[in-house]
């Protein structure tokens, strides 16, 4: 498990597993769910593109700094609910949430299921409907450690990563940094393998109708990015959202695949209206 950093801050859920988060600035609260694999580190890139907001960031559970807890808890529902506790932990009523991927999903449920605990969903390259191609790029290096020893090897691996252009290597090392740990004994993926049991439970078993979930956001304020290039959401798919929502902003981010890093200019204005549309 990652060493947490310094300003992060830990509380326990209702079974006893203890969770990071972050929790800086003043103003509307913002909820930033990262995606399957990821940590709130992810929101790094975005951070200083903000206006004047309170982030609020959570490591889920067998992931980054929060605890291990199995891989039968390590669900879209379970993560909800730690997001919920983690609001009532913080004495945070109403918050908008920005969810990549996993996040995304997570968001969605939280739309359904305590709409009156959102203000407002913007979804990083997801909807109810996910590809299978990109489905079956995540099966193969969930719960997996990276080949290779070092980060530069890695940063370098995911340099050349399909549907990605113009991005400098010094991001990729960043991303490097980020998605692995270098250790004497090579690189070591920073969540608990387990994960990938779960997430092969999940998505190998029968499909799971999301549009009625995504049906029951009528009248929340949503927004919409998707890399222009991505394997997981695809035209069609933002074209039937668009339909049963045409007032959701959408934005496309050129030159990115699955996923947007967030700090690209589209991305940021798009976010940028989200927000002012709540206060």
């Amino acid at each position: 498990m990652p060493e947490p950093q310094p300003d992060t801050q830990h509380f326990t859920a209702a079974d006893g597993c203890r969770l990071a988060f972050r929790d800086e600035g003043a103003g509307l609260p913002l909820l930033c769910l990262p995606g399957l694999t990821r940590s709130m580190a992810d929101f790094d890139y975005l951070l200083p593109h903000l206006p004047p907001v309170r982030v609020i960031r959570m490591d889920y559970r067998g992931r980054g700094g929060s605890g291990w807890t199995g891989a039968e808890t390590y669900t879209v529902a379970q993560e909800g609910q730690d997001a919920l506790a983690l609001l009532d932990h913080l004495g945070v009523e109403k918050a908008a949430i920005l969810g990549t991927s996993r996040g995304g999903l997570i968001g969605m449920v939280l739309g359904a299921m305590a709409r009156g605990r959102l203000l407002g969903l913007c979804l990083n390259d997801v909807g109810p409907e996910i590809a299978r191609g990109g489905l079956e790029r995540i099966f193969d290096y969930v719960g997996r450690n990276p080949a290779g020893g070092t980060h530069q090897g890695y940063a370098e691996r995911l340099s050349r990563s399909p549907g990605f252009a113009n991005v400098p290597m010094n991001r990729w090392m960043e991303e490097a940094r980020k998605q692995a740990l270098e250790t004497p004994q090579g690189l070591r993926i920073p969540y608990d393998p387990a994960l990938r049991e779960a997430f092969l439970a999940a998505f190998q078993g029968p499909p799971v109708d999301l549009w009625p979930m995504f049906d029951t956001l009528q009248g929340l304020p949503l927004a919409l990015i998707r890399g222009a290039n991505s394997d997981l959401l695809t035209p069609d798919t933002v074209a039937k959202m668009r339909a049963r929502r045409p007032d959701m902003d959408v934005a496309e981010v050129p030159d990115r695949a699955h996923i947007p890093f967030l700090d690209e200019p589209e991305a940021v204005a798009l976010i940028h209206r989200f927000l002012a549309g709540l206060q």
